[in-house]
């Protein structure tokens, strides 16, 4: 039970079950993320936690407040998941409605 003034970091339980396998069937709100590669150099580097995602891009907040939207197409996001392991996503994968890449099948390539 958590008392007056203090607070409780409490991690939903679905965030515990991403894995790299079925890292797509899952939201990245709340995720850790760093840009590891663009086609624009002004996007390599930033990191942040994802606060949204549309269609077409990933907007976080970095260790400033400030918030970056990234377009997905032209960049490699690195998701850091809740246990700890780093997974590097090619933003063309992803680039389509959250709803609908949640709902999609996938290849296995590894």
């Amino acid at each position: 039970m958590i008392g007056q003034g203090e607070e409780e970091d409490v991690k939903p339980d679905i965030l515990l079950m991403i894995t790299p396998q079925n890292i797509f069937r899952h939201e990245f709100v709340g995720l850790h993320v760093e840009v590891v590669a663009s086609s624009h150099e002004g996007y390599k580097g930033l990191k942040g936690r994802v606060v949204d995602e549309t269609k077409n891009t990933i907007k976080f907040e970095d260790v400033q407040g400030n918030e970056k939207i990234i377009p997905k197409k032209v960049a490699v996001f690195e998701f850091t998941l809740p246990n700890g392991v780093k997974v590097e996503v090619n933003g063309k994968v992803i680039a389509m409605r959250p709803e609908n890449r949640i709902k999609k099948r996938y290849k296995k390539t590894w």
